[in-house]
């Protein structure tokens, strides 16, 4: 063994050398390929990463505004995430809980001055109207010969049901109790709320309009009180009511201010909302988390593009936004005056 280790290692040192060229070799196109894979740029993303906008949105406004909030989602590569409710359930959120949206649009306006602001919006932008009816289908009791004149009787009748928002959490439940209390002066029938109100017990009351249109929809309630646009999205009968009494009439404010109703507030304290004509407002919070992608969106909502989408949609829109407060984003603004 001792005699055969020089022949092996002559061998093994020629072996050696040619390896080691062939090494060389192979390094060699390993960096040069490594260098043309360094300069080579790196292949663009087939699509840029989406940007998100969170928004709180009324019950009454969901199916309105659900053309106008895809539209703006595919156009600016954004995911728009709907969180809808009632108005002052949306606010408690951020009076409460510390929760922020990136736009709050709500089915009052007086919620933001009474409850948000200054804490947690700046500024707010009015941009539609809406009424109060009486929403029904064609199977509620006596559908066939309610009218503008005998609805008071009708809603009285035992065993009619009647539904109604909760007015501790959305604005068309303290509007529902508003209406019936300019009713009350309109038909000269002091008790007439009491009596309907006999017919409508919390258990026929729900937190939100969309949750109430519902019930109305499998026939578990007769009568709803809601507002006109969610008549018309759900495709219920709407009987109208007095201009003196439907919260409706821009020119009644006077009128209507006569009602007022108090409710629950912010933690233990209550809230007065005085009647008024019906107004719908949206805002970009203070702390919204997407500021830039809010911006963009408030001011879609408020364009002419997205009028003219809310308008087919059954939203009564303003010609043009009228906002309240300061600092309104110059983008939000420039919008809505075209």
């Amino acid at each position: 063994m001792g005699r055969q280790q020089p022949l092996l290692l002559m061998v093994g040192a020629a072996d050696y050398c040619l390896m080691r060229q062939r090494c060389t070799y192979v390094v060699v196109l390993a960096l040069a390929g490594l260098a043309c894979h360094e300069r080579q740029p790196a292949p663009a993303s087939s699509s840029a990463k989406p940007d998100t906008a969170v928004v709180y949105l009324a019950a009454s406004l969901t199916k309105p505004l659900q053309a106008a909030l895809d539209t703006f989602a595919s156009r600016n590569n954004v995911v728009v995430e709907r969180e809808s409710g009632a108005s002052l359930e949306h606010a408690r959120k951020l009076t409460d809980l510390g929760r922020a949206p990136d736009v709050l649009a709500l089915a009052d306006p007086e919620v933001f001055p009474q409850l948000l602001m200054p804490a947690h919006v700046s500024w707010y932008a009015e941009f539609a109207r809406n009424r109060m009816i009486i929403g029904y289908t064609d199977r509620s009791r006596h559908a066939a010969e309610i009218d503008s004149t005998n609805w008071p009787r009708i809603l009285s009748e035992k065993g009619v049901e009647v539904g109604r928002p909760d007015p501790n959490t959305a604005p068309a439940g303290y509007r529902t109790l508003l209406t019936l209390q300019l009713a009350e002066s309109y038909y000269h029938q002091p008790r007439l709320a009491q009596r309907i109100l006999g017919n409508a017990p919390p258990t026929n009351m729900r937190p939100n309009a969309a949750e109430l249109a519902a019930l109305l929809q499998t026939g578990e309630l007769d009568y709803i009180f809601d507002y006109e646009s969610v008549a018309a999205a759900y495709g219920f009968h709407a009987l109208h009511l007095p201009a003196a009494i439907d919260l409706g009439d821009p020119v009644r404010g006077a009128e209507y201010q006569r009602a007022r109703i108090r409710v629950k507030g912010k933690g233990n304290d209550t809230v007065t909302f005085i009647g008024a004509p019906i107004l719908y407002a949206l805002s970009v919070p203070i702390h919204a988390p997407h500021a830039a992608a809010a911006e963009r969106l408030a001011a879609f909502l408020l364009s002419a593009d997205g009028r003219r989408m809310m308008h087919d949609a059954h939203v009564d829109v303003l010609d043009h936004a009228r906002f309240v407060g300061a600092s309104v984003p110059a983008a939000i603004r420039d919008a809505a005056a075209r």
